[in-house]
């Protein structure tokens, strides 16, 4: 028997939309207004695990963030984030994880510039 874990490179929620539709909580969702230099709160279910870091070489830990559609439907980088805080627990018999990101840089939807090659962040 193993433990089911998801390693994400990444961070990918709903549109806000999904919320005020009723359908998803406020932090399985991307902010309505996603501002640099401000943390949120996350929430994704199944146990996952995101890379923390401040080493110097894989742009201090910073990784795409993105929005969902479910089935792993992403949208490009919508913003360069840092996971500051992750943590595993059960709600009503479901595994879930909870945490915090650190918005870094939000990049402009039209933008065609690539953000990101493989996890490293291109400044």
């Amino acid at each position: 028997m193993g433990i089911k874990v998801e390693f994400n490179p990444d961070l990918a929620l709903r549109d806000i939309s999904e919320y005020k539709a009723g359908r998803r909580k406020l932090e399985e969702c991307v902010p309505e207004k996603l501002e640099a230099g401000k943390e949120y709160a996350f929430l994704k279910s199944g146990q996952r695990l995101y890379y923390l870091s401040d080493s110097k070489f894989w742009g201090e830990g910073q990784i795409p963030f993105m929005k969902t559609q479910g089935n792993e439907k992403l949208s490009r980088p919508i913003a360069s984030i840092k996971i500051v805080e992750a943590t595993h627990f059960l709600e009503n018999g479901e595994v879930c994880t909870k945490g915090k990101y650190l918005v870094k840089k939000v990049f402009d939807e039209s933008d065609t510039q690539i953000h990101f090659e493989a996890c490293k962040i291109i400044e």
